[in-house]
């Protein structure tokens, strides 16, 4: 993010924040997450010193409501302004942001900037229309996957398996990616990603690992890449065929696990992979602004809810 962006009033400005987070939920007016009432004849704003900014009344259901009731803000006693700078900063890292950095950077105790950087996560996390296959007839969808977490040098690969969790990862080049943490990297559990995930008109593209052996014949095409073809480190097969992509998202993640959270429980796993994911999904190579990237997981609170146990129990 840039100097300039940091002195936007809705990072300072308690009313702008909130009208900025109205404008972004609410486009086409308030509507009540009680009821779901949206004639604007039936929601009333109470201003006043009796009442606190941002009120609404509802006269069909007779609840009252403010922009974060229904969302990820629900019940936060921490400012808006400060809510809006942490997604800025959580979507404009490339490689994150720790809750310690958070803490810091927004004055808050480290206890809510963790809470609060797992609820960002949640927003981030994408809706239903994120399901539809990825790919599609003649489209690539790349599949890999990786092992994180080992904290002791094991005396054999095999063993140091144990150690890691699995990661399943599908990147369209040029397009979005879709990450997966999984119990075991097996052909049964990658199988199931694949199909769920993938248009099976596509073309996939993958290392030589038999995982992708028998599960590729369902696809349009399969090839695959021999890992050293090029002293170099840029494996491209003489089709064309390449990991790359697959391979580029999991080198940052693992950058940014290492360099900027260092640690990460088994437990919270799937929600790092999902900010990662979503940046990735909403990178600048895309044409999607630091701004855009914010508004976009801004849109996303909308409809979540997450509990401190809830996040501590995940």
């Amino acid at each position: 993010m840039t100097s300039a962006a940091l002195t936007n009033p809705i990072f300072t400005n308690e009313d702008k924040a909130r009208e900025h987070l109205e404008a972004i939920r609410w486009p086409n007016g308030p509507y009540c997450p009680h009821c779901g009432e949206a004639d604007q004849a039936h929601l009333k704003r109470l201003e006043g010193k009796s009442h606190r900014p941002g009120l609404f009344q509802c006269n069909s259901c007779r609840q009252h409501f403010t922009v974060t009731v229904g969302s990820v803000f629900e019940r936060s006693k921490i400012p808006l302004t400060k809510w809006l700078l942490g997604f800025h900063l959580m979507a404009s890292s490339k490689r994150g942001i720790s809750a310690h950095q958070l803490h810091r950077q927004l004055g808050i105790t480290y206890k809510s900037a963790w809470f609060m950087a797992h609820r960002i996560r949640e927003a981030m996390t994408p809706g239903a229309a994120s399901k539809d296959p990825m790919g599609g007839s003649g489209k690539i969808v790349q599949a890999d996957e990786t092992y994180i977490g080992n904290t002791k040098r094991a005396k054999s690969y095999r063993k140091g398996l144990r150690h890691k969790r699995s990661i399943v990862a599908l990147v369209e080049p040029q397009g979005k990616a879709r990450v997966f943490h999984v119990k075991k990297a097996n052909v049964e559990t990658v199988r199931e990603i694949l199909v769920r995930n993938v248009d099976r008109k596509s073309e996939l593209h993958t290392d030589e690992s038999g995982l992708y052996v028998q599960t590729g014949k369902e696809f349009a095409d399969h090839k695959t890449v021999k890992h050293g073809w090029n002293k170099r480190g840029v494996y491209v097969g003489p089709e064309g065929q390449t990991t790359n992509h697959v391979e580029n998202f999991f080198g940052n993640f693992k950058k940014g696990m290492k360099g900027v959270y260092g640690f990460c429980s088994e437990q919270h796993l799937q929600r790092y992979l999902t900010e990662f994911e979503f940046r990735y999904n909403n990178r600048s190579a895309l044409g999607v602004t630091d701004g855009e990237r914010a508004v976009t997981a801004l849109q996303g609170a909308e409809g979540k809810r997450l509990t401190y146990r809830q996040a501590q129990s995940d």
